[in-house]
């Protein structure tokens, strides 16, 4: 059994879990960067089947997403859950109740366990693996980040996360800073994600249903207004990882009630703009992954509010 010390609930008494570095008592109250205790925070737990083919497979992949987030993009699409300034559709729950929420999601056929947003909330999220684990449960465990992550966390997690799926957001950190409020996340996520291709490499290992049971499956989401930026994504991974990696280049990009009026972001991405980064893709020689259809937005959008947001 792993030791789970790291992470220890003692870490939450000067938090410093997330490149943030509140060091917060989220013991004593709502406090630091992500406005979290040290309950377990729970907006939704579900089956989705919206994921990669090899996650969703055709029974789904159970879920879990956290409130709040290390992030606070402007534009997020789970917005309802991730705002660290207001009231959120979420519950604190006891482990119990969330594992037996899990196990329901398993008996129904999911081969996965995804943990959304998990980078505030490690503490919490090991306490969940390891009482799956002592209940004789075996799933994949997925690590389903937006890559503001400390490189320690990501060495730590090596025997416990069987498929990383970051993001890498930016390469421009004006850009994260001002969409995202955070400073150096080019740094940050790019340090962690030669770590998670350091462990996994660029192969996927499948089980005999298709599943993926370990792997690196790297997100970017396309933002209007910003093809050089991912342009330049698409450039780091090639130079420093492998262009054998499995990207998930996704096109979903839908204006929130946050961004009405912007000036950039206030519009659906054009397909100009899509077909520059496809291009680019491409031609650095990108083979393996999935590339989402331009009018997959309305596709992907959840109603948090709503028992199964994407039902």
């Amino acid at each position: 059994m792993k030791d789970y010390s790291l992470f220890s609930p003692e870490a939450l008494s000067v938090c410093r879990l997330c490149p943030h570095d509140c060091e917060a008592d989220r013991k004593t109250g709502l406090s630091g960067f992500c406005r979290t205790g040290d309950a377990i925070p729970i907006s939704s737990i579900c089956r989705h089947m919206g994921e990669e083919p090899v996650l969703s497979g055709r029974h789904g992949i159970c879920n879990i997403f956290f409130a709040h987030c290390n992030l606070q993009c402007v534009y997020c699409q789970n917005y309802q859950i991730s705002s660290n300034r207001e009231s959120l559709a979420s519950v604190e729950m006891l482990l119990e109740e969330v594992v037996d929420e899990v196990e329901m999601i398993l008996d129904q056929g999911a081969r996965g366990v995804g943990f959304v947003s998990p980078s505030h909330c490690l503490v919490q999220m090991q306490a969940i693996i390891r009482e799956l684990q002592r209940r004789g449960r075996q799933p994949t465990f997925v690590y389903n980040t937006n890559g503001y992550d400390r490189v320690e966390t990501i060495r730590y997690l090596e025997d416990s996360i069987g498929v990383f799926l970051p993001d890498m957001k930016y390469m421009d950190n004006s850009l994260a800073r001002e969409y995202s409020q955070v400073d150096k996340y080019v740094e940050y996520a790019a340090d962690a994600l030669v770590e998670m291709f350091r462990q996994k490499g660029a192969d996927l290992q499948l089980d005999e249903d298709g599943y993926v049971t370990d792997g690196l499956i790297i997100r970017h989401l396309v933002l209007p207004g910003q093809v050089d930026n991912s342009i330049r994504v698409l450039e780091f991974i090639a130079e420093h990882l492998s262009t054998d990696v499995h990207i998930s280049l996704m096109a979903q990009y839908h204006p929130t009630p946050a961004v009405r009026g912007h000036p950039v972001l206030g519009r659906f991405l054009k397909p100009e703009e899509y077909d520059r980064v496809l291009r680019a893709f491409e031609a650095l020689g990108f083979h393996r992954g999935w590339v989402q259809d331009l009018s997959s937005p309305s596709n992907y959008l959840p109603d948090f509010d709503k028992g199964d947001p994407f039902e």
